[in-house]
């Protein structure tokens, strides 16, 4: 493939416009229906070369710059006390996580980039991440940062790919990202319930959320990596002491789970997308069958976990969740909402729907370390964008 011409980021409008640009990098391209291909790389340096025991890497393709048809990212600056907008003009984010240093990496889906924002400063486009398929709600889709990134400096993301969803780690070094390498495959893909979320636990275990793709017989099917929540490795293997032996599997019976967060008890909470009448938030807890395709929503039958607060559709759909000041927040993407469902000793509390209308979608929400939750609107798909739609929005607890 050519090199596409290079196209320097334009400059940025607003308070922060004067001093900053984004900074377009260089990715690698050309990837083909294997193992994705190439190198996401910083400016002026290098990327590096790595090795995995559990995986190979493909050969490093030609690079190229990325371009920037759409408006470029932007950020704002902004007080760590107060709600803020934090970047505008992101075409479909989809995940986001922070640094060590406070800055955030968030994915563009349908792009298949990966980009950095802070409070008051440029948004950076890192690069495109070789091998993703955009295809419906498939797309470069979750993204968690290493426990310890400050030793092993690893990002994993979650795509679709030709073939299947797939887990892949990046690594950093000497300012440089080297060529991702797959970690997990095989997880079905389709152009919808492609789950997505990527978690690290307090055990220091990587949580993989996975979709039924469209085929809802294989979440009961605890050989098949679709409708579950995976506990791997780093390295993409079972963890140990899994429910099921060898198997990656944690929990099953699964439509479509897009969030997932730990209360500080350890108690493990995910938000699930129903199909015609109840949205859930589950308790998860291991080898646990959650019923779909058999049940949706409260059923009250042996052999099946009933979820702790259920939703007509219209009222959530929901993605993203984090734990922060005793609830649980749920984004609300058809219900254009953020949901605080309270958190008791043995349970949880009367839902408050908050929010509703206001920034629209809403596809994710992880709490910073400004102790700000930061909020993914999801306006750019399926919705009514604003003019400066896509947003990251901080939120301040007070606030709400």
């Amino acid at each position: 493939m050519p090199r596409a011409p290079f196209r320097p980021g334009r400059t940025l409008a607003g308070a922060a416009a004067s001093s900053a640009a984004v900074a377009v990098l260089l990715v690698g391209g050309c990837s083909g229906e294997g193992d994705p291909t190439g190198t996401i790389s910083a400016p002026v340096l290098s990327a590096s070369s790595s090795s995995s025991t559990s995986a190979a890497t493909s050969p490093t393709t030609t690079l190229k710059p990325t371009t920037t048809p759409s408006p470029a990212p932007t950020t704002s600056p902004t007080s760590s006390a107060a709600t803020a907008t934090i970047a505008t003009n992101l075409d479909v984010p989809w995940g986001l996580a922070f640094l060590p240093d406070g800055s955030a990496l968030v994915t563009l889906r349908d792009r298949g980039r990966l980009i950095q924002v802070r409070a008051g400063a440029a948004a950076t486009v890192l690069g495109e991440v070789p091998g993703v398929r955009p295809d419906g709600e498939g797309g470069l889709l979750g993204v968690a940062v290493s426990p310890d990134f400050a030793s092993d400096q690893s990002i994993f993301v979650y795509f679709t790919a030709a073939d299947d969803n797939r887990v892949v780690r990046l690594t950093f070094a000497d300012g440089a990202a080297t060529r991702p390498t797959v970690v997990l495959r095989g997880i079905p893909k389709a152009g919808h319930h492609n789950g997505g979320r990527l978690a690290f636990g307090p055990d220091g275990y990587l949580y993989v959320t996975t979709g039924d793709a469209g085929k809802s017989d294989q979440s009961q099917d605890k050989r098949a990596l679709g409708g579950k929540i995976l506990r791997i490795t780093r390295d993409g293997k079972p963890a140990p002491g899994n429910p099921f032996g060898s198997s990656p599997v944690w929990s099953y019976g699964h439509r479509n789970v897009q969030g997932i967060a730990w209360a500080p008890d350890g108690r493990m909470f995910a938000s699930e997308f129903g199909q015609n009448r109840w949205d859930e938030l589950n308790l998860i807890q291991p080898g646990r069958n959650y019923g779909w395709p058999v049940v949706e929503g409260r059923a009250g039958r042996s052999g099946y976990t009933d979820p702790l607060v259920q939703w007509p559709t219209s009222d959530a759909s929901p993605s993203g969740i984090a734990v922060a000041d005793g609830s649980v927040w749920m984004t609300a993407l058809r219900g254009e909402s953020l949901w605080r469902i309270p958190l008791t000793s043995n349970g949880v509390g009367t839902p408050e729907r908050l929010l509703k209308g206001r920034y629209g979608r809403l596809r994710d929400a992880v709490l910073g370390p400004d102790g700000r939750l930061w909020v993914l609107t999801s306006n750019t798909f399926r919705g009514s964008p604003a003019a400066d739609d896509d947003r990251v929005v901080a939120l301040a607890l007070d606030d709400l």
